[in-house]
């Protein structure tokens, strides 16, 4: 689940194009999270994570090598592209490990507060200012997360704090996504993620390596790679078209497509507190993005 940004330059305004692509992404990502949560209750997890990564790396490099050329890999800052590729595979794991444990629309949830957790980072880390008025939301999010995770509860265990760890390395992966984004082109970073998180699994795969011999959990294998693949391209073309202040608010229709794909597959449906705070995350979100539209319009 990322945003790609694209320079502003290369941007063609057409903000509903921009809204419809984002909610086709938040979809595509909630059928590739409840394809995740299916096939990783039978396949290892690494070598489900090698399967994805792999086909979103050769689907997109087929795609876009013949329009680009060899030109497409030419970067300025190859090391952070390996890093961004790094954050971005740990997250993805930590993304694989949790869904075998919490329910899909609760663990959407819980992610969705990384821009709350960037503001965090901005003010701590960056030395950024930071508005009283941000604060509280993202004190709201973090409530909103407790309410789901409920420290102290009967069903609270170690598997609740990993979408929280996914938080902290896809907030590291968002930060640095925006500092490339401005020198980078999307499609680039693209490629060298995909590629990056390929080739680290591809060392770590044969450990694991199993027989699957139900050919229906190859093409949920298939389909998860699909989705990945879809998604990204989707958030790439979507930032093409509007500014991400513009976008944002409408990333947390994941959560709505993740509650149905839980319910749809696994007839899961969550209970009074978890959708209060399921609540509580996603209208905090949408303000901080609210928020950030006031300001920029607000800025000389």
């Amino acid at each position: 689940m990322t945003a790609e940004t694209a320079a502003p330059a290369l941007r063609k305004p057409h903000a509903l194009a921009g809204i419809a692509l984002v909610i086709g992404a938040s979809a595509c990502f909630a059928a590739l999270d409840t394809t995740t949560k299916w096939v990783s209750a039978s396949v290892p997890l690494l070598m489900a994570l090698w399967f994805r990564y792999l086909f979103q790396a050769v689907a997109t490099t087929a795609l876009v090598l013949p329009q680009r050329g060899w030109r497409i890999w030419r970067t300025r800052h190859l090391a952070w592209q390996v890093v961004r590729g790094l954050l971005l595979l740990t997250s993805s794991f930590l993304a694989f490990l949790s869904l075998r444990y919490l329910p899909v629309g609760e663990f959407t949830a819980i992610v969705m507060i990384t821009p709350l957790a960037i503001t965090l980072l901005a003010a701590t880390l960056l030395k950024e200012a930071v508005t009283p008025l941000r604060w509280v939301l993202v004190a709201g999010g973090f409530l909103g997360t407790l309410v789901i995770i409920r420290p102290g509860h009967g069903s609270f265990g170690w598997s609740s704090l990993l979408p929280l760890a996914l938080v902290a390395s896809n907030a590291w992966f968002q930060v640095l996504t925006s500092k490339l984004a401005r020198t980078e082109d999307p499609v680039t970073m693209h490629l060298y993620t995909g590629w990056t998180g390929t080739l680290v699994a591809s060392v770590l795969v044969p450990f694991v390596w199993t027989q699957v011999p139900d050919p229906w959990l190859w093409a949920g294998m298939c389909f998860m790679g699909l989705m990945a693949t879809i998604g990204h391209f989707a958030l790439i073309l979507a930032y093409y078209r509007a500014p991400a202040a513009t976008l944002t608010p409408y990333l947390y229709s994941q959560i709505a497509f993740a509650m149905l794909g839980g319910f749809l597959v696994f007839s899961h449906v969550p209970d009074h507190l978890s959708l209060a705070g399921i609540v509580m995350i996603a209208v905090c979100g949408a303000a901080g993005a609210w928020l950030t539209v006031r300001e920029r319009r607000a800025a000389p």
